[in-house]
Parts: C-alpha cells; sequence; structure tokens
C-alpha cells in the first residue's frame, strides 16, 4: 500500500521531543483497515516514509483515531524541513 499527503509538521514532548505528521483521517481509515495485519505491538504499524528523495523505516504510532508519523532527525536534516513546515510525506505499508 502507498500513501502520499501533505501536512504540517508539529512537535509532541514526550520523554523527548518528537517531530511528526498526522496522518489524514481518510488515509488513517485506510491504514486501520489492514494495520491489524501488520503491526507489531501497541498498534505500532511499520513504514517506510519518504519526504524528497530520502526514504527511511519507522512505525505510526496510533493516537487520537489517526496515526502519527515520527519525522527522524536524518530525514529532517537530509530533506531540510523542520517545525511548522509542510511536507509532502509518501508512506509504503507492506501489507
Amino acid at each position: 500500500m502507498q500513501l502520499e499527503f501533505t501536512e504540517r509538521v508539529f512537535e509532541w514532548r514526550g520523554p523527548a521531543p518528537y517531530h511528526f505528521v498526522r496522518v489524514p483521517d481518510d488515509d488513517a481509515a485506510a491504514i486501520a483497515d489492514v494495520a491489524g495485519a501488520i503491526t507489531y505491538g501497541w498498534g505500532m504499524v511499520p513504514v517506510q516514509v519518504s519526504v524528497g528523495a530520502t526514504t527511511v523505516s519507522t512505525a505510526l504510532w496510533p493516537k487520537d483515531g489517526s496515526y502519527y508519523v515520527p519525522l527522524k532527525d536524518r530525514l529532517r536534516a537530509a530533506e531540510g524541513f523542520g517545525l511548522g513546515d509542510e511536507v509532502t510525506v509518501r508512506l509504503g505499508l507492506d501489507v
């Protein structure tokens, strides 16, 4: 499954600050339909995340009826974006 969307980068402060984009509702519903078959626990869904020419492996965080896409430091540095920027994210899920 391949999904693409554009969203604004935000910070969530847990034990350490993390940068995320929220998966839009329609895409979150599509992910929820297949999540049970690919989750590895706590609802985490493994994905390939691409922004620009850079791709990293991570896992979606289930949150508030959607999913948050963690944007690793390596991805942000390589593509030159930060808090408040809008980025186009491509998600690849192995279903």
